[in-house]
């Protein structure tokens, strides 16, 4: 099991461009670090919609002649890591629905924090959900008989009841959407093609590679609509009383090269290894990051603190999935496999090692015994981030809080279990400080437990299913059994 924190996904949707599909095809090519379960793209040519969808990688699931069948002037896509309901094909989005209202399309980066008491209502009310996942439930809401002022009030009104977090890319015959929640939790970005055709993407890193020009990013509780007439917005909220953009996404999850809320990642990554040295002053020979995703941190702690850098850190990036039986030998390998140190540089010195994160510690642990293990004199282990105390709800697969580390220890008894020198975290203070931002515009749950959105403190990922298999009278399992064997 991988211990550090998974990717939510990321969504990608264009209006207007004869090659919609192939576009789209490389938006989530560089959205693929938000998710690697499954992917898919819906397109439209304004009558039918087209669709394919599978389980693994972007390029491994489409090729010139899938991309070739998806014909139309406008797409969705969305790449998944699993934060509500199970990963399997039945669950890849986009999600589609063919009602009265016509065809509606669906990529969703979130959670919905109400999701298990709306389903169980549109259930009671004689709906048929064909997944176990969250974004499905907003697919029935919109399908709902339309009230006076027509599908615009429509959509307005299935946004006010949701809870939780989500950004969306919706697509009809006629319209591309853009949602994002009132609070703001996930980014989504507004681009637009030389040619005129306007985009939506997660990361600005996805217009960089499709050649679009940022525009802007939504604004929480925003919802644009695009179509041949152009673009409008709509604000679909009231100013919220707070925001919550999910702080984690400057720390891990978003590429170094893409640009939030006017910020580079990359420089706010940087600005919090200054603040770390700034706060954890060590007598050091050099510092060394954990690839990928200590990088930018340790460079800025080698740049404030005049320690020297050196990647003596190698990493594979051709690591698949092992499915060998989870022996200490196959455990220890697949540590080793990963990275691997260069022994030359660290042998006799006193090493600083960078990383984002401690979430349950194992991975961090073989880290330090490794560099004691080539020689290193002292190891100090570093991270760029606070110590994370509670579970996420809003969509990142942090586990439940007695499997986080720093819930459960106090900072001296994971030192001791690291085997490190000395531990030392970036205060919340100085992450903040690092951004450029107020505080008040961040969701820090995960590290001082203020949740900005209420949620059953029962749920998790699965919660949709042991629902399910309640009322039917399956366990669990079997109910993921059942499920499997209809697809069949």
């Amino acid at each position: 099991m991988d211990p550090r924190p998974k990717h939510y996904c990321g969504v990608f949707g264009i209006y207007g461009h004869p090659n919609a599909a192939e576009i789209s095809y490389y938006g989530l090519y560089a959205l693929q670090h938000r998710g690697q379960e499954s992917a898919g793209i819906v397109s439209t040519d304004g009558e039918k919609f087209y669709a394919h969808k599978g389980m693994g990688l972007v390029p491994a699931i489409f090729d010139g002649e899938v991309l070739h069948k998806l014909i139309g002037r406008s797409a969705i896509g969305h790449t998944r890591y699993s934060t509500q309901g199970s990963s399997n094909l039945q669950n890849a989005q986009p999600l589609t629905v063919d009602c009265a209202k016509g065809k509606i399309a669906i990529a969703h980066n979130g959670n919905l924090t109400n999701a298990a008491a709306l389903r169980e209502e549109l259930e009671a009310k004689g709906s048929i959900f064909q997944t176990t996942v969250d974004s499905e439930i907003i697919l029935h809401l919109l399908a709902q008989p339309e009230r006076i002022g027509g599908h615009e009030s429509s959509l307005i009104e299935a946004l006010h009841r949701i809870e939780g977090a989500y950004s969306l890319v919706l697509l009809t015959e006629r319209e591309l959407v853009g949602v994002r929640d009132p609070h703001g939790f996930r980014p989504l970005s507004l681009g637009r093609l030389p040619d005129g055709a306007y985009v939506l993407a997660s990361e600005t890193c996805a217009f960089d590679l499709t050649k679009a020009e940022f525009i802007r990013d939504l604004e929480p509780g925003e919802v644009v609509i695009i179509d041949d007439n152009g673009l409008r917005s709509i604000k679909a909220f009231p100013e919220a009383e707070r925001r919550a953009f999910c702080i984690f996404e400057y720390v891990y999850f978003a590429r170094p090269d893409s640009n939030i809320a006017g910020r580079n990642v990359y420089q706010v990554r940087v600005e919090m290894g200054r603040q770390m040295a700034r706060e954890h002053r060590l007598d050091a020979d050099i510092v060394v990051p954990v690839p990928d995703s200590g990088v930018c941190a340790a460079l800025g702690y080698s740049l404030e603190s005049g320690v020297p850098f050196e990647m003596a850190f190698v990493r594979n990036h051709y690591v698949g999935r092992s499915f060998l039986q989870p022996s200490q030998f196959v455990r220890d390998f697949a540590v080793r496999v990963k990275l691997n140190l260069i022994a030359e540089l660290v042998r006799g010195k006193r090493v600083v090692i960078v990383d984002d994160s401690i979430v349950r510690g194992t991975t961090s642990r073989a880290r330090v015994a490794s560099l004691k293990d080539a020689g290193a004199k002292e190891v100090h282990f570093l991270v760029s981030c606070p110590p994370h105390m509670n579970p996420c709800v809003y969509g990142i697969d942090f586990p439940e809080r007695n499997k986080l580390l720093a819930a459960n220890y106090t900072v001296e008894e994971i030192r001791k279990f690291l085997n490190a020198d000395s531990l030392g975290y970036l205060s919340e203070e100085g992450m903040v400080k690092a951004t450029g931002l107020p505080k008040n515009h961040f969701c820090l749950a995960c590290y001082n437990g203020d949740y900005p959105v209420k949620f059953d403190p029962k749920m998790d990922k699965h919660i949709i299913e042991r629902r399910r298999a309640r009322t039917s009278g399956l366990g669990p399992e079997l109910a993921v059994e059942e499920r499997q064997q209809r697809l069949l």
